[in-house]
């Protein structure tokens, strides 16, 4: 009995991939790709991206397929190195923000009245604050570390995630298969898990998805401003920024870091798009 369960599975896996369009396969080849770089990238390279020697601002050669940065480190080397800072600081901000919203508007939703004014109130007011502004005051009070930009990052974020899980969870909350388990005597807990969260976890993770390149966004101005990571990590921003100087010949130095960037981004939104569910959520709204 055990033995057709892994062909079921990748079977499922199969059908969810054949749903993917061509520009949705592609964005998760890229996504794919950048995740692990992340993970793996750096203990693959044949050199470390703080080994120097050679030309300032090279070329890009067969030596160093992305030319050289200001202290003639291989660029290759220094974009993979820096997706582990990018990617990770901002998959964990990311995944902390969409959390706490989402708890946060199954409380709101499922609690009542009271809680839910006060709960709006409070992260309405967190969202009159700019986002940059906000993430320049945390961090010129706390400092730039790791922990702080994923805090700082998240705490942003958590009001957007709010108000979408809030809408969703609202109109379910309000069907009839929710009063029924109220009738049966099911707790606010057991309604939030079992009843609300099942049915806008799809919404969520698209939201998710755009989150994330929201916080990658944010984090790379950060680090171009000098206000993110900090030497010697590095992530995509700070190469930008260190770099910049070669922009004006036109070096891969500063390219390839803002490419990175956005093929990033566009990757995210590439997958996203071709979600299974948004796609018929489309389909029937025309």
């Amino acid at each position: 009995m055990s033995i057709p369960l892994p062909a079921g599975r990748s079977a499922v896996w199969r059908r969810r991939l054949a749903q993917f369009g061509p520009s949705g396969l592609l964005g998760l080849a890229v996504l794919g790709f950048w995740i692990l770089a992340a993970l793996l990238g750096p203990a693959l390279l044949s050199r470390s991206g703080s080994q120097g020697g050679a030309a300032v601002f090279a070329p890009i050669s067969a030596h160093h397929w992305l030319g050289t940065d200001y202290l003639g480190r291989d660029m290759l080397a220094r974009v993979i190195e820096g997706a582990r800072y990018t990617v990770g600081v901002a998959l964990a901000a990311t995944l902390l923000a969409s959390g706490i919203g989402t708890l946060l508007a199954l409380l709101a939703a499922a609690s009542g009245r009271w809680i839910d004014g006060a709960l709006s109130r409070v992260l309405d007011t967190l969202t009159a604050i700019p986002s940059k502004m906000f993430a320049l005051l945390i961090v010129a009070g706390f400092g730039s570390s790791v922990p702080v930009l994923i805090v700082t990052a998240a705490v942003i974020y958590v009001p957007g995630a709010y108000r979408i899980g809030r809408s969703l969870a609202v109109n379910i909350n309000a069907m009839d298969y929710v009063t029924v388990a109220r009738t049966r005597g099911e707790g606010t807990w057991y309604v939030m898990r079992r009843e609300i969260l099942p049915n806008i976890l799809g919404p969520m993770l698209a939201d998710l998805g755009l989150r994330f390149v929201y916080v990658v966004l944010l984090l790379a101005s950060l680090s171009f401003l000098g206000l993110g990571v900090q030497p010697p990590m590095a992530d995509w921003g700070s190469l930008v920024r260190e770099n910049i100087g070669a922009l004006a010949d036109g070096g891969a130095s500063v390219i390839a870091p803002a490419g990175a960037i956005a093929s990033l981004t566009i990757a995210v939104n590439l997958v996203i798009d071709n979600l299974p569910g948004r796609k018929a959520r489309e389909r029937g709204a025309r």
